[in-house]
């Protein structure tokens, strides 16, 4: 599994400044982002879909992102707690934070993960009414209905290690997931992959599951120490988006997971 110690990376992607038609930045700078580590959309290497569109649309306005990886939650905390950094990523429509704030640059898709094999078809948060659930730590702020519907479940636990989520399910100790469709199969392919190198795992981690988007998509945006610096990032992102740069971003992050989520992901993009 991926160290959760914060790592430092660093993200050119000067390329697209030609698609974006800007030239570099007079005050040009190497920004230093926080960001939760989210594999597929922030993995501990650096990559990821997330990782790819803030850096490319800080690229297309001159600059160099350089991302603090931290685990997720701790990324909140060290920009409120005044970390050296100069923007935190992935912050929620809503969440007080100190700074300026940017458009939403990303949207996750979450919804309800669940065996096939167990028949259960969920379309509602009403459908796991009398079953156990297992979410991401902070998700009954963040999920609409999902706080009024716990005292409804069996059982509910928020896990911040999502890895614990997979684990759980193939384990057959909840019976849905609640986290964003991309990010489940990301650690449903780790956990396959661990299995096929003799990692000796419990359970079958090659189980089919069923994602369906029960929620609305999560929009997310950039929070900037200096309000000069979102405003360049917020018409940079704007050129990202006419450009297609972004969708395409999008649309190869969710192909590589489409035998988990289906048609599933941001149905309606």
């Amino acid at each position: 599994m991926a160290s959760r110690v914060g790592r430092t990376f660093g993200i050119l992607g000067l390329a697209v400044l030609a698609v974006a038609g800007h030239a570099p930045a007079a005050t040009a700078r190497t920004l230093t982002i926080l960001a939760p580590e989210l594999p597929p959309m922030v993995a501990a290497d650096g990559t990821g879909r997330e990782v790819s569109i803030i850096a490319e649309t800080l690229a297309a306005c001159g600059h160099t992102a350089v991302f603090k990886i931290v685990p997720f939650g701790r990324h909140w905390i060290d920009f409120r707690d005044g970390a050296a950094v100069d923007a935190v990523s992935t912050v929620p429509a809503g969440m007080a934070m100190p700074g300026a704030r940017s458009v939403p640059y990303i949207r996750y898709q979450n919804g309800a993960s669940v065996l096939k094999a167990g028949g259960l078809k969920v379309a509602s948060l009403a459908d796991l009414a009398g079953k156990r659930v297992v979410t991401f730590s902070g998700a009954p702020d963040v999920l609409p209905g999902l706080r009024e519907a716990i005292p409804s479940f069996a059982d509910f636990r928020e896990r911040a290690d999502q890895l614990v989520h997979s684990n759980l399910l193939f384990a057959g100790r909840v019976d849905a997931v609640l986290a964003d469709g991309l990010i489940f199969a990301e650690y449903n392919r780790q956990l396959r992959e661990k299995a096929g190198s003799g990692g000796g795992l419990p359970f079958d981690p090659a189980q089919d599951v069923v994602f369906t988007a029960i929620f609305p998509p999560t929009p997310y945006a950039m929070m900037f120490r200096d309000d000069a610096l979102r405003g360049e990032f917020d018409r940079c992102h704007g050129d990202l988006v006419k450009s297609g740069r972004a969708d395409a971003i999008d649309r190869d992050a969710i192909a590589r997971y489409s035998s988990t989520v289906g048609d599933q992901y941001l149905p309606n993009r």
